[in-house]
């Protein structure tokens, strides 16, 4: 757990250090420099160009994390498999951007009534779908030789301040619209060039591929995985980004503004998670490989008790403060208050759940989890059909917090089921009790007239009440050495 300890805890603070700059980006910046439209095209070109670059990979990112511990020889430059590895989004490239320039008149069909400025700027995506995938891919790399606090810092933090600078030229009329977007995407293209470089900084890996060598190491089984993964890969992406594409087909631009600013706030409560991924999922790789099954469990279960605890803390002081906090944002985007808690709700689940995809995904089980993320994409793109037309924005979040729910209950089901691995004890049951407690005794506080004051008090109350429980039902015993060590010297 040491790597994991020591690069999850850079990385949450490399995160959280990019929700502020983002929540100043979103919640500040953007609402008050940027229509709803504008804010509502921005979200849809990236949301379309992310899941479209999701195809480009081919499945080679997750076939990265599972098998590059084979190849990984730095004296042979991992017998080519960087070379290798970038052949697989070069052709998926050059499809995914055919197929997509066949189809252009049928999807611009699709969104002429509701969103018509996304027409305008829709060739942006070809571009933005080229960053966009082989960030995906290079990051992939970088996690596999535990190198994840560059790339981190580069998404969360440099990617956003960016983003803050060219709004605010924007909103001083320097850019056009037109410059504005294309500003937009260069971002991207900075950030790919940023990752290209710290790779070869950290491994100068080879392009030469050593085919002999391939096809001695599971070639046709790796082949096998990424390509399976791809589909598995695809529907991940379009669980968390369908609902603003399908927002946009179905309602005006704006309200893809608005949910965009509502959905980014939950991502506060599963910050963590995500850190931490990033790096354990090449350690549960590593210790799969090695068979090495109570490395997994304790990475399990800690995952899930120490997720489930943050989480809810985060989970609370943003819900019990939610009419607060859309107090300085401008009048229409109120309307997202309940997308917040409904999403923060799966969201919450999911962290509750550990790390269930990486045990079951760098697994000889993986075919289950690439299954189910294939339905539920199906699942929730039939919700969000049905949904969205009768309920707008809390529709499009009911599908998709419905579909974490489901997804991260069959994951963790199936790793109980075949490798008798399961997350929880008596401590998971007492945070979920405790969360819950606090959420509703909130109720009981009043609210006062000065919304600062308001959060304040409303925050220091739940969470006074919530760690004060948490030490004296010990359930993190490093918390409680460490406060007792701190007590008796004083």
């Amino acid at each position: 757990m040491g790597v994991i300890r020591r690069q999850g805890i850079t990385n949450t603070i490399t995160t959280y250090i990019g929700i502020v700059i983002g929540f100043v980006s979103l919640i500040i910046i953007s609402p008050h420099f940027l229509t709803k439209e504008e804010l509502g095209l921005t979200r849809i070109l990236y949301s379309f160009s992310l899941l479209a670059a999701m195809f480009v990979p081919v499945g080679i990112g997750n076939a990265t994390t599972k098998y590059f511990p084979i190849f990984k020889n730095k004296e042979t430059k991992h017998h080519g498999f960087f070379g290798f590895m970038l052949l697989f989004p070069v052709i998926g490239f050059m499809l995914t951007s055919g197929l997509l320039w066949v189809l252009k008149d049928f999807i611009m069909n699709q969104y002429r009534r509701e969103s018509p400025l996304f027409l305008e700027f829709f060739n942006y995506v070809f571009p933005l779908i080229f960053f966009l995938s082989f960030i995906s891919i290079l990051g992939v790399y970088c996690f596999s030789h535990f190198k994840s606090t560059v790339p981190a810092f580069l998404n969360d933090v440099v990617v956003r301040i960016l983003n803050i600078g060219l709004i605010t030229i924007y909103y001083l009329k320097w850019l056009t619209l037109n410059q504005f977007i294309a500003c937009y995407v260069g971002i991207f293209a900075l950030q790919l060039a940023g990752l290209v470089t710290y790779i070869f900084i950290f491994d100068k890996p080879g392009f030469k591929i050593d085919w002999k060598y391939f096809r001695e190491k599971k070639f046709f089984e790796l082949i096998r995985y990424g390509m399976l993964l791809w589909f598995a890969g695809v529907a991940s992406i379009g669980l968390k980004y369908f609902d603003s594409i399908m927002i946009g087909k179905f309602m005006p631009l704006g309200f893809v503004g608005i949910y965009t600013i509502a959905a980014f706030i939950p991502t506060v409560i599963e910050a963590p998670l995500t850190a931490i991924d990033k790096i354990a999922a090449s350690k549960i790789s590593f210790a799969w490989a090695d068979n090495r099954r109570d490395e997994i469990y304790n990475i399990y279960h800690k995952s899930s008790l120490y997720m489930l605890l943050l989480g809810g803390f985060l989970f609370l002081n943003i819900n019990i403060n939610m009419t607060s906090l859309f107090t300085f944002l401008p009048g229409d985007y109120s309307q997202g208050g309940l997308v917040v808690l409904i999403i923060s709700i799966g969201t919450l689940f999911n962290m509750a759940t550990g790390l269930n995809a990486s045990i079951l995904f760098n697994s000889d089980k993986y075919r289950y989890g690439a299954i189910y993320l294939i339905t539920l994409a199906i699942m929730v793109f039939a919700l969000q059909m049905m949904l969205i037309p009768r309920m707008g924005l809390e529709g499009a979040a009911i599908a998709t917090s419905t579909s974490a729910l489901i997804y991260n209950t069959m994951l963790t089901l199936t790793v109980w089921k075949f490798f008798r691995l399961q997350p929880f004890d008596k401590k998971n049951i007492r945070i979920a009790a405790l969360i819950t407690g606090c959420y509703f005794m909130d109720m009981l506080v009043p609210h006062l007239d000065n919304k600062y004051l308001d959060i304040v008090m409303h925050s220091a109350i739940i969470s006074i009440i919530y760690f004060t429980v948490v030490y004296y039902l010990k359930i993190v015993p490093e918390m409680n050495n460490f406060l007792n060590r701190k007590g008796s010297t004083q």
